[in-house]
């Protein structure tokens, strides 16, 4: 007899493009994207880049001729398949790290920004419109909260 998942269970595949010395590891990442998860089985992946991969995802999917700090990709469900795969994250080291540094902020408390922040954008989630926004941020603050990080939009860091 099979055990009974657990009721909330996130697979989380996370890659790097090459070594970003002194960037949280795949484990941390991980821990970070499931704490936003609290639905059936899924599936995520989390591909940590350069500059050059943002960029031209950035350019190919958004018209931003620019790296960005984080890009989110949503899948559709297939119906009927009991898996669901929320999408791909593509978090670009370089850039979380540079507005880490910019911001005065631990890369680390940055870098779970930008993980939660991407993997609500997957769950549904936008800042399009200042009521979307401040659901948004309502929500990251929470979820950071939880993981022990600062308010991302407060004044402390």
């Amino acid at each position: 007899m099979t055990e009974p998942e657990p009721p909330s269970s996130l697979d989380v595949e996370v890659q790097f493009a090459r070594d970003f010395p002194g960037f949280p590891e795949a484990e941390r990442l991980a821990g970070w994207a499931r704490a936003c998860w609290s639905g059936r089985r899924a599936g995520v992946s989390i591909r940590v880049a350069d500059e050059a991969e943002s960029r031209a995802l950035n350019a190919r999917y958004r018209g931003r001729d620019r790296p960005t700090n984080v890009l989110s990709f949503p899948c559709d469900p297939l119906p009927g398949v009991p898996e669901v795969w929320l999408g791909d994250l593509l978090v670009c080291a370089p850039v979380v790290a540079r507005e880490a540094a910019e911001q005065g902020k631990p890369l680390e408390a940055h870098a779970a920004h930008m993980v939660v922040h991407g993997m609500l954008h997957l769950l549904g989630y936008d800042h399009q419109t200042e009521a979307e926004a401040e659901e948004m941020e309502g929500r990251e603050r929470e979820i950071l909260e939880r993981l022990g990080f600062p308010d991302p939009y407060g004044s402390e860091a």
